[in-house]
Parts: C-alpha cells; structure tokens; sequence
C-alpha cells in the first residue's frame, strides 16, 4: 500500500485532529468564566448602540486571549438585531493602518474594498458608514503591537468618535506584551479610555482539565487515559501553563502511536511529544517579538554560543551572562543594522518581557562579582535560536 493510502486509512487514534488544534474554539471555555463575562462587560454598551470603553487584554502565549476573544465573537454574532458589527484583524498579517482599514471595508464594504482607494479614503467611507445608521464597530486587533504605525492606526480610530454624530467605533487590542503601550505617542495613549485585563497562566489542574475535555471528542474513546493527560499538563505548567504546548504534545504524541500502528498514547510517546513540542512553540514565540526584543535575544544567543567575555561565568552546562555585556552587544548589533537602539530603561524592560515569555531567566549576582548586577541565562539552545532569529531578522534561510 502507498503512503498516500495509508494516510487515508481512518486514525486509530483521531476522532477529530481539528479538536485538538490551538485555533478550534470549542462551546464551552474552561476555566476562564471570569476573563469572557469582563470581555462581555467591556464591549455590552457597544452591543446597544452606545461607545463603549476600549479593552487592552495582556497575557503569555497560550494563556487562552485569542480563544476567549473569538467565543465572545461567536456569541455577539449570535445575537439577533444588534447595530454591533465586529472585524477581527490578525495584526501580525496586517501590520499597517492602510492594512487594517482595507480588513475593516473588505469585512464589511467588500465591494468598496477592492477598488484601490487610499487610507483616507477608507476612512472617510468607514466614517460615513458607520454614521449612516448609527452603528457600533467594534475593531479587533490581535498582536496589536505588531503593527508599524500604531500610533497612526489609534489616533484614526479614536478620532472617528470625534468626527460621527452618531454611532462609534471601539477597539480591543491583545498583546502577549504589557508595557508596549509605553512606546506609544502621549495624545494617542491620551485619547484611548480603555480597561485592561490580564489572562494569568493556567495551572495543572485546569490544563488537565482541557486536554481532558479536547480528548474526548478529538481522539477515539480509550486512546489515551488520564495519567497521560495529568502528566503532559504537569509539563505544560513548568513550561509556563501554556494550552497551546499542552495541546501540541497531545497532538504530537497521537502522531507517534500512529506511526508505532498503535492505538493507545503511552507515556513514552508523551515524553518524545514534549520534545518536539518544545522546540515548536519557543520558536513560534520567538517569531512574534518585537523587532528590538528579537535583537537583544540575537545578541544573548550569540554571547551564550561565544561563551561570553566573562567566560568563567559558566558551571560547564549553562552560561551566564552580565547584563552589561549583553546591552553592549545589542547597541553594537542594532548600529550595524543603522538603527537607533533603545536605551537601558528600554533594555531593562525587554529582559523583564523575554523573561515572562520564558525564553531567558535572570538572576541578581549578588556581592562578589562586579557588585551587583544581574546575570542572564538563555533558555533554549543557542544554535537553534540564533538560527531562528538570523531568518527573520535578516532573511538568512536555516537549516
């Protein structure tokens, strides 16, 4: 029999891959009733024609924003005779206010859409659209922080309220970074009136909780029992209580009983799953940084591959690196590019957001080495990193 035919033999162990896909949103959200009734709230006044507050949510990957996000979507789209109209625009594809005005027209105007029009006059046709009627749009911006001219995109989208006698627009912008709203220019941060809600990781319990519930209608009934599930969960949590790694090593390790012609996840597959789970998501993450995150990263892979200037710094499996030495490479790195790089307060923060992501730890020295600085340890294999970040900081192909 052909590969192709053995792909089209039906799983012993699937059900449903879809289910077990980060992207699926299922009907029930567990364990975050209390993040989508403060969705709901923000966006209620929307729902009845009024200007409702803009909502910034904040959190880790796989913390469960876009999900909860897109399940509050579902339900408004759900709701009968409502002047509530919704776009969802994945920032990291429209990365520009002409592009999220062109997502917004084409959602709703897709006729007008096509025609070529500048941003102004997107602008002014979302204006008169939004007037004619009175109805509320509200814009979500996923990754917000990934767009260039974010300052330009807030500052059109808050000034329709201004210029419309009727009807408004609101915005909820996610971002796995909190402080990016500090590099934004102070009449933008000035006009945005917004409540901000936090996603804290999951913990083991309620990771469990999901790939139990995932595997109930993802995989065939006894193909995997609850040992593996509390076992991959307990990894997840140490990872960061990501959901999307949790269901990656579940779908991972369905793909290896497969291919072993078994029907039953053991350990074992759990264990090698984990492997390639891990280098998935950190590099997935990694893709998703801010460019001058991505350049402090590029300058602490390449200092841990160098063995840094202070090489004495190592326990001959880890490499620390002084937070000094680190900023100097990124200053020198960023030049060379002919770009303005950030200075240490900046700095100080992008350590702090590498840090929650998990992709670095830091530990303070304490007295005997240079006073009192902080140290720096790379997460991830060096090689591997510095490869990831070369292709999509400079275009170099990897591997």
């Amino acid at each position: 029999m052909s590969v192709l035919n053995d792909l089209l033999v039906e799983s012993k162990v699937f059900a449903n891959r879809e289910v077990l896909s980060p992207h699926y949103i299922p009907k029930k959200l567990i364990a975050r009733d209390r993040e989508i009734n403060s969705i709901e709230k923000a966006i209620a006044p929307s729902l009845k024609g009024e200007r409702g507050r803009n909502l910034f949510v904040y959190g880790k990957t796989g913390a469960g924003k876009t999900s909860c996000i897109k399940y509050v979507i579902n339900e408004v789209n759900n709701i009968p005779n409502t002047r509530a109209r919704i776009s969802y625009v994945n920032c990291r594809i429209y990365n520009s206010r002409y592009r999220v005005f062109s997502k917004i027209i084409s959602d709703h105007l897709p006729t007008y859409a096509k025609r070529g029009y500048g941003v102004v006059d997107l602008y002014e046709k979302l204006t008169g659209w939004i007037e004619e009627d009175g109805k509320t749009l509200i814009v979500v911006l996923d990754e917000i922080d990934v767009v260039k001219d974010l300052d330009n995109l807030i500052y059109a989208l808050t000034r329709i309220n201004s210029e419309i006698k009727a009807g408004g627009v609101s915005m909820v912008g996610i971002s796995n970074t909190v402080s990016f709203k500090e590099s934004l220019d102070p009449r933008s941060l000035s006009s945005l009136y917004e409540t901000e809600l936090v996603f804290t990781p999951y913990n083991a319990n309620e990771l469990f909780e999901i790939l139990l519930d995932r595997s109930t209608t993802g995989l065939r009934p006894g193909a995997v029992n609850e040992d593996v599930l509390r076992y991959i969960a307990a990894a997840a949590t140490k990872d960061g209580g990501d959901a999307r790694f949790s269901l990656n090593v579940l779908s991972r390790a369905g793909e290896i009983t497969e291919e072993k012609n078994s029907d039953r996840i053991t350990l074992e597959d759990a264990q090698h799953a984990i492997k390639f789970a891990e280098d998935d998501i950190v590099y997935e993450v990694i893709s998703t940084l801010p460019e001058h995150q991505k350049l402090v990263l590029y300058s602490i892979a390449m200092l841990t591959k160098s063995g840094g200037t202070y090489k004495k710094l190592t326990d001959g499996v880890d490499t620390y690196l002084f937070s000094g030495e680190v900023y100097s490479r990124y200053k020198s790195i960023t030049e060379s590019l002919k770009k303005e790089p950030k200075g240490e307060r900046w700095y100080r923060k992008y350590l702090s957001e590498l840090q929650m992501q998990g992709l670095i730890e830091t530990f303070e020295s304490g007295r005997g080495i240079r006073g009192h600085t902080k140290l720096i340890k790379l997460a991830y294999p060096a090689d591997r990193t510095k490869e990831v970040l070369e292709k999509d900081l400079f275009g170099v192909n990897v591997r």
